[in-house]
């Protein structure tokens, strides 16, 4: 696919001499002659960089420069003016432009200049990838091998190439938004935003202006005209989280749009239309709050087209050792830290702990712990005191007690077997074989790894 570059300057001359020079090169090229019709072609396609003059017709290069770099971060701007000096390239480049060129324009200029800001975007989509693989691709793959998360991973594939808007329940720290995430890499919009709206953070006299955007004037301190999420979703995804904690009024407004597929701003007579897919999100039974009028049933019915159910973590147990070793090398790699072994009792132990705070607490376990026993093998007395004391206080014979999963249906010690096969596999085929590198990445002694491998049947 060729890359593909805008270019806006609202003399003809200059706009086909660069299509010249930019199609010689193989990119592929669009033009317009001013700045509100170049953020209009953003907002609906795929720019790759962009060539824009400082001195337009109605809105200037800079201040069309400032909403590129507010809504478009990652896309180059070149900033190309015929009234140049070193003090306006000094300042488009503090404004964040990728590189500033005089007219009249020369062709190495010009060639040179689009190469490296195509390189530069490939680079910031590269790293994007290995922090991501870093995290140990949670995000994009939602880990685990349980029933209930094989169950999520299939609905996912299914509903994440339509349009069909998405209700995703489950409790606080089960990873709500990362299904959200996983939803909108998966779709036709994935190249294009999601924008995320926690309404439970947000006071409820701003939420309207966050959504919707103000005009300037609107109300005390809306010095400029302001748009707002949906706005700034346009052709990609908005995903509202905790949207039970939403007022009756702003679910009202919300109802309209999803109606009308437009809106107005706060202030403002303009109707604005948008193509936005909606991914909502609750820890809330809804159905309750709709029977105690705390949830229009209306929207309800509109939210809920394909409804999905993030599990508790004690719900998928046996998902816990997988999850447990993926944060934890994420968090060696990313922090610098060595990694630590958990005896068998100690393993057992968060095995049987019901995690309350779900994923999100496993998570934060896993870091402390590696803080405070780097290198070291965790045992049972290292523990939390409010993991070891639910350990205590299980029923003799009865690990798990609120009777969502029994425990003793799955054998422990072949699922981290399991587990661990197919992990030192994976990691080894990374390292293209090599075990002494394998032994550095994932922090084992390699005499230890050797034996590891040759009881897995695993070869180097």
């Amino acid at each position: 696919m060729h890359s593909r570059i805008l270019v806006v300057d609202d003399e003809e001359d200059i706009r086909m001499s660069l299509v010249g020079i930019l199609e010689d090169e193989g990119y592929e090229v669009r033009t317009c002659e001013s700045g509100e019709e170049a953020l209009g072609i953003m907002a609906s396609e795929e720019v790759d960089a962009l060539f824009l003059d400082i001195w337009l017709t109605g809105r200037d290069g800079m201040d069309v420069l400032e909403t590129v770099r507010r809504d478009y971060s990652d896309v180059p701007v070149i900033m190309i003016s015929g009234h140049g000096n070193i003090e306006t390239a000094v300042q488009t480049i503090k404004m964040g432009a990728f590189d500033f060129i005089e007219k009249p324009l020369s062709l190495e200029k010009v060639v040179v200049a689009a190469s490296k800001a195509l390189e530069f975007r490939g680079l910031q989509q590269e790293n994007r990838d290995l922090r991501s693989r870093a995290r140990g691709n949670y995000v994009e793959n939602i880990s685990g091998k349980s029933p209930m998360i094989r169950e999520l991973r299939q609905q996912i594939d299914k509903v994440a190439p339509t349009d069909a808007w998405v209700l995703i329940t489950g409790d606080n720290g089960t990873g709500k938004e990362i299904v959200a995430r996983a939803l909108h890499k998966k779709s036709r919009r994935g190249r294009r935003q999601m924008i995320a709206v926690n309404c439970a953070a947000i006071p409820e006299e701003l939420i309207e202006s966050v959504l919707f955007g103000h005009e300037k004037g609107a109300f005390t301190g809306a010095d400029k005209t302001y748009p707002g999420r949906f706005e700034l979703a346009h052709k990609g995804t908005l995903f509202l989280d905790e949207i039970g904690d939403m007022s009756l009024k702003t679910q009202a407004k919300i109802l309209r749009l999803l109606e009308e597929q437009s809106f107005e701003r706060v202030g403002g007579r303009k109707s604005i239309n948008v193509d936005v897919r909606l991914i909502a999100a609750t820890n809330k039974d809804l159905l309750t709050e709709m029977k105690q009028g705390r949830f229009r049933e209306d929207l309800y019915y509109r939210l809920n087209v394909f409804p999905l159910y993030v599990p508790r973590l004690r719900e998928r147990k046996e998902d816990i050792p997988q999850l447990l070793e993926e944060f934890m090398q994420s968090q060696c790699q990313e922090n610098g830290l060595k990694s630590v072994a958990f005896t068998e009792r100690a393993l057992e132990t968060l095995v049987r702990y019901p995690w309350p705070g779900n994923v999100r607490e496993l998570k934060n376990f896993t870091e402390r712990m590696l803080i405070m026993y780097p290198g070291q093998t965790v045992e049972l007395q290292h523990l939390p005191q409010e993991i070891r004391e639910a350990e205590a206080s299980a029923p003799e014979g009865n690990p798990e007690s609120d009777g969502v999963v029994d425990y003793g249906a799955w054998d422990f010690k072949q699922a981290r077997a399991e587990f661990e096969k197919d992990f030192l596999e994976k990691k080894l085929a990374e390292c293209e074989g090599n075990v002494t590198r394998l032994a550095e990445v994932i922090g084992l002694e390699r005499s230890y790894l050797h034996r590891k491998l040759k009881a897995y049947g695993i070869h180097g």
